[in-house]
């Protein structure tokens, strides 16, 4: 079954929601993102994704009380990510209640970081975040360029020891246009667990990922689709939670 996780992604003590990761493109949804938080939690969310987008872009901010105030909430766990790039920031994160880190640039640039918070808190705790554009993955809050291949780049961090990771499509994030069914077919088949975002906006896309083509996609972040009414989350739950197997794709019409 796929769990259905919110999005909070936080930008200047607010939560936001980004265009294709472009920075001046926000749209503020909530002044106090720990509102959001209750929000996901009241409606059935058991899990959020939560986003530093000031660390991931390289700017000195801390929002560890807000981690703190939503890992607190009951029976909700937290992802976090967004600037973890430092062994006392990934410790951090942990203590103030995340249940998993989100890594991304660190992951591809510092693979020492990436091995020892992998001993440290386990395969199970650390998720790696590939953000794509255009089939390249891209760091530094999606600004820079590897020149590495998504698919490749899997298979790199699963030899690495990484069971879990977070695939972003960059230019369908925010946009509502559906999610990048190849690319996360291409990654359910490196028998990683995955985590599927960027486009997500109808229970048809969240049917899509419930395919057997997708046995290996865990989880759907939802963002904007959620703030803005295209999706219900309790009908979302619902949904996912009526097919807790893998559904046949729908007929030709």
């Amino acid at each position: 079954m796929i769990e259905i996780i919110p999005a909070i992604d936080v930008k200047d003590g607010k939560c936001v929601r980004l265009r294709q990761g472009k920075e001046d493109s926000g749209t503020v949804y909530a002044a106090d993102p720990f509102d959001a938080a209750v929000r996901w939690a009241g409606e059935g969310a058991r899990r959020l994704h939560l986003v530093n987008l000031d660390g991931a872009f390289g700017r000195e901010s801390k929002i560890t009380d807000l981690l703190r105030r939503i890992s607190s909430l009951k029976g909700l766990s937290v992802q976090f990510g967004g600037g973890l790039r430092s062994h006392d920031a990934i410790r951090g994160a942990f203590d103030a209640g995340a249940s998993a880190v989100v890594l991304g640039t660190a992951a591809f640039e510092n693979r020492e970081l990436l091995a020892q918070a992998l001993r440290d808190y386990g395969a199970e705790s650390v998720i790696v975040a590939i953000d794509a554009l255009d089939g390249n993955v891209a760091t530094r809050g999606w600004t820079e360029l590897t020149g590495r291949d998504v698919l490749g780049a899997a298979r790199d961090l699963r030899k690495a020891g990484v069971r879990e990771i977070l695939c972003t499509d960059i230019g369908r994030d925010g946009m509502m246009s559906g999610p990048d069914l190849a690319t996360l077919g291409n990654l359910s088949g490196t028998g990683l667990s995955v985590i599927a975002s960027g486009g997500i906006s109808s229970l048809a896309d969240l049917r899509a990922l419930l395919t057997p083509a997708f046995d290996h996609v865990t989880g759907a972040i939802i963002g904007k689709a959620l703030y803005e009414g295209k999706i219900d989350l309790a009908s979302a739950l619902a949904f996912v939670g009526a097919s807790s197997g893998r559904v046949m794709p729908s007929s030709p019409q």
